[in-house]
């Protein structure tokens, strides 16, 4: 099976980037990094696979899954 891509959110010379790895360029830029969020939200359920946000500085600094998690998180009572 063929593992599916992760989206990405940077930043770029042109503002926000919407990236989806394995691909060369992002498939969308914005102005503002919570309107890059949206639409990669968007990616990442139709894709139903893992957005991860980056800071500016690039370091990741928020992962959300929209896909089938083999690792949930468990309940502790």
């Amino acid at each position: 099976m063929a593992k599916k891509p992760t989206i990405h959110i940077t930043q770029n010379e042109n503002g926000w980037g919407v990236k989806v790895s394995g691909r060369p360029a992002p498939v969308a830029t914005h102005t503002t990094q919570s309107q890059a969020i949206e639409t990669g939200k968007s990616y990442a359920k139709s894709y139903q696979t893992e957005l991860r946000i980056h800071g500016r500085d690039g370091k990741i600094r928020e992962t959300m899954s929209y896909g089938n998690d083999p690792f949930p998180p468990r309940d502790r009572d």
